[in-house]
């Protein structure tokens, strides 16, 4: 487990009072300091049967383990839960702090830093989740039915604290959290065995995939998406690092700290599709029943796929196609608004 260094956040109580000095019977209320120590597990997959860490084989995946492991996050929001009061919000940073006015309460943090990320149902911790906002992508027939299209989410790290307790006015409270991911990677190769030399751009879908994770423990809900996402070209073919939540109806073990154990459910399906843009403006599609892959990487993983046959059959026509395009023209990818459950 890699952990960054400590990054402390400390903050003063602000005195306003009516006159220039203070009362000592008046200063009795006044609340302690809060100093909020974080430390973030920068993990980028679980462990649940397929080693990859003693394993890795740079050559083949284009980069090294530790490459992938994700920055810690630049900004925190800390949402403070009373046991007698509202919830509410103080914001982390590293010229900022926070001021503790709850004597007594639950504490749940997560990073800030996000574009894809959408948090909801913050009012009430067991409801708190997050997910990520949706992306359309014209040509793609739906992998599986009923899912959305989404963005991957950006890194994500959260960290729960049942209970805090006051250190009694004037008293600095001390308070360590450490922030586990809630969005892990997948590193996607897929070898294309003839045709690559007619390809021009590439990039591709996972259905199936958990559409939001619980805040509060790191599990998944029963609701799955479909991420889509671009490619980088190899010389064999492409690869794409995708972040997702995971697998769906999955518990967060290593988030509530508990020995990981079983696999994602039977029952669910997982689908890979690329989607190759050739020179001559053609498109093609093909699909992948990556389930069996998914089994014991329901938090991160790698995804590998072979036999692609690209083949051009209007190479020798001229379709008027622009052979040096660097986008999708008409069959670009079109983000929509916050999903909100």
């Amino acid at each position: 487990m890699k952990i960054s260094s400590h990054i402390i956040f400390t903050a003063f109580t602000a005195m306003a009072v009516s006159f220039s000095g203070c009362r000592q019977e008046m200063c009795y209320n006044h609340t302690g300091e809060m100093a909020v120590d974080l430390q973030w597990e920068q993990e980028w997959e679980r462990d649940y049967g397929a080693a990859l860490a003693d394993n890795w084989n740079e050559t083949t995946h284009g980069m090294g383990y530790d490459a992938l492991r994700p920055s810690a996050g630049a900004s925190v929001t800390m949402m403070v839960y009373p046991e007698s009061a509202d919830s509410y919000t103080h914001f982390l940073g590293s010229g900022g702090g926070v001021v503790n006015s709850s004597p007594t309460g639950s504490l749940l943090l997560y990073n800030d830093d996000t574009e894809c990320v959408v948090i909801n149902d913050v009012a009430s911790v067991p409801d708190a989740i997050a997910t990520t906002t949706g992306r359309s992508r014209s040509s793609l027939t739906p992998l599986h039915d009923g899912e959305r299209t989404v963005n991957p989410p950006d890194v994500l790290f959260g960290a729960y604290i049942d209970r805090v307790e006051t250190s009694g006015a004037h008293a600095r409270q001390q308070v360590s959290a450490l922030m586990r991911p809630l969005v892990f990677s997948y590193v996607v190769n897929y070898t294309i065995e003839e045709g690559i030399e007619f390809v021009s751009l590439m990039r591709g879908a996972i259905a199936g995939m958990a559409e939001s994770v619980r805040l509060r423990d790191g599990s998944t809900p029963a609701a799955a998406a479909t991420l889509l996402f671009d490619c980088d070209m190899t010389p064999t073919g492409a690869r794409a690092v995708v972040n997702s939540f995971g697998v769906p109806s999955f518990a967060g073990h290593h988030y509530s700290g508990v020995a990981p154990t079983g696999t994602a459910d039977p029952s669910l399906r997982f689908t890979l599709n690329l989607e190759v843009l050739l020179k001559t403006g053609e498109l093609q599609s093909f699909e992948f029943d990556i389930t069996d892959q998914m089994r014991n990487q329901p938090r991160g993983g790698v995804i590998s796929v072979d036999g692609i046959y690209v083949i051009d059959s209007g190479s020798q026509i001229d379709s008027g196609f622009d052979v040096d395009v660097d986008d999708w023209g008409e069959y670009e990818d079109v983000q929509l608004p916050p999903f909100e459950t």
